[in-house]
């Protein structure tokens, strides 16, 4: 016994680490019942994001019903290339230039809420790039190191870099280091939106791209309760017919 307690007790933190793990992520506090953060957010990515990346297993119809979006209207300010509202939402860019430009063609992002941590991690991402002069489109990112993607949002975040405490860390030898978070960030040039503005655009669109990773969320978690409240009468019913039938017996 006391060897699988310590097994245990040697486990779960480890498991707890690696489903946790890299730096720690800002709470985006993103509600995927809120149709009009989800619309926001479906504009931002379709003005800003569409162009390198796709959301491939998304249909614009199945969008603008979930939204409820207008089809005459997602078809005038959300549909820019062409496609009719049953295809799928996806871009022009060739795949062998897109990665000879970026290194690596930009991924589809429909399933990025579930294959990262959330939209924790994409509200963490989105504000964390920061001047970084070694790298090819003069940024890096604490939540992704080394990115390869430009700050498509610069003009509206303004320009970050990192804190002189953060940067003495950095100095350190790497068994000294720690992993950076958005408050060793500094907003050194003012962009187009305020930082709660911006902080909202990036909040809106992480709640988008979850709502993307798994659109029928909302009725699965609705039908949970009905199918709970269900097994409940149930339990109770089984419960009293068990008495009446074992009554007689004892």
């Amino acid at each position: 016994m006391k060897k699988i307690l310590f097994t245990l007790l040697c486990v779960f933190p480890a498991m707890a680490f690696a489903a946790g793990g890299g730096i720690p992520l800002d709470k985006a506090n993103n509600d995927i019942t809120d149709k009009a953060s989800l619309r926001s957010g479906a504009e931002t990515f379709m003005n800003y994001c569409l162009g390198c990346h796709s959301l491939k297993y998304q249909r614009y119809n199945r969008t603008f019903a979930d939204l409820d979006i207008d089809e005459k209207e997602g078809i005038e300010t959300l549909m820019f290339t062409g496609e009719k509202p049953g295809d799928h939402i996806t871009n022009n860019m060739p795949e062998a230039e897109a990665a000879a430009w970026f290194g690596a063609a930009p991924p589809d992002l429909t399933l990025v809420a579930r294959s990262r941590k959330g939209a924790d991690w994409i509200y963490t991402y989105l504000r964390g790039f920061y001047l970084d002069p070694s790298r090819p489109f003069g940024v890096n990112n604490i939540a992704f190191k080394d990115v390869g993607m430009p700050h498509v949002f610069q003009n509206l975040q303004g320009v970050q870099e990192l804190s002189d405490d953060a940067k003495a860390m950095l100095a350190l030898p790497s068994t000294e280091q720690r992993p950076l978070t958005s408050d060793d960030l500094v907003l050194v040039q003012e962009g187009t939106m305020t930082p709660a503005e911006y902080d909202k655009m990036v909040r809106d669109l992480a709640n988008f791209l979850e709502y993307t990773g798994e659109p029928s969320k909302v009725d699965r978690i609705r039908l949970g309760y009905w199918v709970m409240g269900f097994l409940v009468i149930l339990f109770i019913l089984s419960y009293l017919l068990k008495k009446e039938y074992w009554r007689d017996v004892h």
